[in-house]
Formats: structure tokens, C-alpha cells, sequence
């Protein structure tokens, strides 16, 4: 590179090499101290000499101080003291007139993620299903939306394992038991609630009515968890749309779970034969609707409160994914006013319309986290805003 008032001085003397028809000497790259290639050999002063900012035998170079409160450096007010070190380092709240990235790596989750968290939505909203039926008496739906839960949940290891790339990978994430984790805790959710679904199907099956309730009760309790933890999983992360989201993102994914569950189960006792006016089909409809409802004024309000960031969910083909999703949202909603005026066969579609809409929710937010992952901008103000909290 040149300088403003001319060459560079290691320009100069290339030059003034090049004129006499020679080059530059090389470099001495000697070492100081041992052989090159080997480690360098020294030895204290002083015997047993301390090492000037160290403790003794090294005793504050413990894996610990990753940890705030179980350190001998945490002093009462470094807290304040960083944050404020880190605001005159970054210059406040003020960007810089050239913001230079990337500096986050967008999530490299393929389709078996998306899949996956629309897989565990019906399966969560139908042990719901399961729970309330049973509480009101509705033996044949609570053992429908049982089943329901049970074929959701079959395909949502499988997914993980394919994106996972092996299947041990994911045996490896049930060795540890990390509570702090949404993924650890994710994935033994996961294990538990497909071991309480099947059980309570087994247990049916059989004849035990009772531990298949019991069962039951556990799988929806289990599916609290499991509804919402992918929400708080892409909430934790530093992508700007997911960590703002942060407060709604959670009950946007439950209520589409729900809505999304609620349809399954309702398709599933049409096709069993339960009649038009059972109340428990009536109950169903009903439900979807309302965690549809939900649904969309929770994201209108986590948009509202998403500023800039809500560029985001409007680029590419997270744009036209929303856009779809919204208009089935919609047109399900219509189809179910319909279908209460004796339209027949609306009903059906509306609840099928609630499936594609949940699906289509799922992968726009995933690819709602590459666009802001990609927007250096918006990185670097979450970053700044984040350090003056």
C-alpha cells in the first residue's frame, strides 16, 4: 500500500534494490532462545520466584472463571464497569459510517429443522387435545388425538438425526443433562414425551385405561416444553429477528402448535366417522381458530415491536412464505364461516389450510434468521444495543 505523501518505506527500499540490480536481504528468522521448530528453553531468575499478575501454582487459571459468581475476579461492580468499558469501546450507541462483516455465521439448517419443528407443533397441540378430552369425558377423541400425537412425534428423531448427520450425534446429546441448553433440554424432552406417547397408546391398547390417562397427563405436561423450546432455541441465538423476538417468539410457536394440533385431530375424527354436530368436533374447530387468532396477533405485535428488524420477514422467500401463510390463515378462517352455514366439506379444507399455514410459519422464520444473520447493520446495532443493556 502507498502512503498519502508517497511510497511506503518498504517501497523505497525495494526500489533502491531493484535500481542496483539486487534485492533485499532476507530475514534473520533465527529464534532467540532453543532451536527453531522447538520450544523455547528458560528458566526464573529466581527459584520459585511468583510470576508478577498470577496467583501461585497457577490457581486462578481455572476453567472456572468462564462462570460469574464461583471466581475469585468477581468483585462487586464489574458488572457496571464492563458495560460501560464495552459502550466507550464500541462509542455508545453510534455506528461507525462503514460497518464491515459479516460477523455471525447464518444457521446452515436445511429443511429437516423447519420439518421438524411443524412435526412437534401437531404433536404438542395433540397431547393437548388429548388432556382436554379426557378431562370432559371424550373417551373416542382423547384416544384419537393420543394417536395423532404419537405418528406426529415418530418423525421428529429421525429429522434431528438427518440434520445431525449421524445417528450417534444425537445419542451424544443425551449424555449431558444441561438445564441452561434449549437444545440439550430440547432433546430430552424430545425422548420423554415419544416415550409417554407410545406408552399411552400401548397402555390403551391393552385395556389399562387409567395408566393410559395417567400417560397421557404426562405427555401434554412434556408438551409445554416441547411446543415452545424452539422458539426460545432460535430466541438465544445472536441473530438479531430471533433474539428481539425474544418475549413473543415462544407463544407464537405454542399457538400455532395448538391450531396446528387442534386440525390434525379434528381431520382425524372426520375420517373416523364421528358426525358432523359431535360436540368434540365442534370443540376442535373452535380451538383452531382461536390459536389461529392468536397466533396472528402475537406476530403482528412481535412485528410492531421488531422496528428495522422486520426487514427480515420481508426479503426473499421468507416475504412470499409469511405472505402465504397469513392468506391461508385467513382463508381457513373464512372456509370455517362457510362451513358453519352448511357449506360442505369446508370445514375440511379450513383445518388442512391451518396445517399448510403452520408448515409455511416454520420455514419463513428459519429463513427469516439467514436474512438478519446476513444484515451486518442490524448485527452490529443488536450487538451495541445488547452491550448498553
Amino acid at each position: 500500500m502507498s502512503h498519502e505523501r508517497g511510497p511506503s518505506p518498504e517501497e523505497r527500499i525495494r526500489a533502491e534494490f531493484k535500481a542496483q540490480g539486487g534485492s533485499p536481504p532476507e530475514r534473520d528468522m533465527t529464534p532467540a532462545l532453543g532451536t527453531r521448530g522447538g520450544p523455547g528453553r528458560w528458566r526464573r531468575a529466581v527459584e520459585h520466584a511468583p510470576v508478577a499478575g498470577f496467583q501461585r501454582d497457577w490457581a486462578d487459571a481455572r476453567w472456572s472463571y468462564l462462570y460469574r459468581r464461583d471466581t475469585s475476579y468477581r468483585r462487586a461492580g464489574d458488572d457496571r464497569e464492563v458495560r460501560a468499558a464495552a459502550r466507550r469501546m464500541r462509542g455508545g450507541a453510534q455506528l461507525p459510517d462503514t460497518v464491515q462483516g459479516p460477523f455471525i455465521h447464518p444457521a446452515v439448517w436445511t429443511w429437516e429443522v423447519p420439518l421438524y419443528f411443524w412435526f412437534g407443533g401437531i404433536a404438542t397441540g395433540s397431547a393437548f387435545v388429548g388432556l382436554a378430552a379426557d378431562i370432559t369425558g371424550e373417551r373416542d377423541a382423547a384416544t384419537i388425538a393420543r394417536r395423532v400425537a404419537l405418528a406426529a412425534v415418530a418423525p421428529c428423531a429421525p429429522l434431528l438425526v438427518l440434520d445431525l448427520g449421524r445417528p450417534l450425534r444425537f445419542l451424544h446429546m443425551l449424555r449431558i443433562f444441561k438445564p441452561r441448553s434449549p437444545m440439550s433440554m430440547g432433546a430430552w424432552c424430545l425422548s420423554g414425551f415419544s416415550a409417554t406417547a407410545g406408552g399411552a397408546v400401548a397402555a390403551e391398547l391393552v385395556g389399562a385405561d387409567k395408566l393410559a390417562r395417567s400417560l397421557g397427563v404426562a405427555t401434554a405436561a412434556l408438551g409445554t416444553y416441547l411446543g415452545s423450546y424452539t422458539g426460545v432455541l432460535l430466541a438465544s441465538t445472536a441473530v438479531p429477528v430471533w433474539a428481539r423476538s425474544r418475549a413473543l417468539l415462544a407463544p407464537i410457536f405454542v399457538a400455532t402448535a395448538t391450531a396446528t394440533g387442534a386440525a390434525g385431530c379434528r381431520l382425524a375424527l372426520a375420517a373416523s366417522g364421528t358426525a358432523p354436530d359431535d360436540p368434540a368436533r365442534s370443540a376442535l374447530e373452535a380451538l383452531q381458530i382461536g390459536a389461529m387468532c392468536a397466533e396472528l396477533g402475537l406476530s403482528r405485535l412481535n412485528e410492531r415491536r421488531l422496528g428495522p428488524l422486520r426487514s427480515a420477514l420481508e426479503t426473499g422467500r421468507s416475504r412470499t412464505l409469511f405472505t402465504l401463510a397469513k392468506g391461508a390463515v385467513l382463508a381457513g378462517l373464512g372456509l370455517s364461516v362457510a362451513g358453519r352455514r352448511g357449506a360442505r366439506g369446508a370445514d375440511h379444507l379450513a383445518s388442512g389450510l391451518f396445517l399448510g399455514a403452520g408448515l409455511a410459519f416454520r420455514f419463513a422464520w428459519v429463513g427469516a434468521g439467514r436474512n438478519s444473520a446476513r444484515d451486518d447493520v442490524a448485527v452490529a446495532r443488536a450487538a451495541r444495543r445488547h452491550s448498553a443493556d
